[in-house]
């Protein structure tokens, strides 16, 4: 589990989705919101979380959980959680642009 805090000073941990749990999140989120990317990009951001404050968070089972959990995480909580889950850069992108 690695864990963020947010602006808000929140600690928000955060599990590794498997490849089942992203199925669980598309059967969630229905056909319609699953091909919706704005949607699905911030419950995928929200379905990371595993505990705030060392309260554990169960994964959403439907819609109004994940809905519910993005509105708890607000702007703070999920902008923490992309910068944690943004890819490092590789140390040869970091010199090529260094040399730019």
């Amino acid at each position: 589990m690695r864990e963020v805090t947010d602006t808000e000073g929140r600690r928000i941990g955060l599990r590794q989705m498997t490849a089942l749990d992203k199925l669980r999140l598309f059967k969630a989120a229905g056909p319609a919101l699953s091909r919706n990317e704005p949607w699905l990009g911030m419950a995928l951001l929200a379905c990371h979380v595993c505990e705030i404050d060392g309260v554990p968070i169960p994964a959403p089972a439907d819609e109004r959980g994940i809905e519910a959990l993005v509105a708890r995480l607000g702007d703070a909580g999920l902008a923490a959680i992309a910068g944690a889950l943004a890819p490092e850069p590789d140390a040869r992108d970091v010199a090529a642009s260094a040399k730019n």
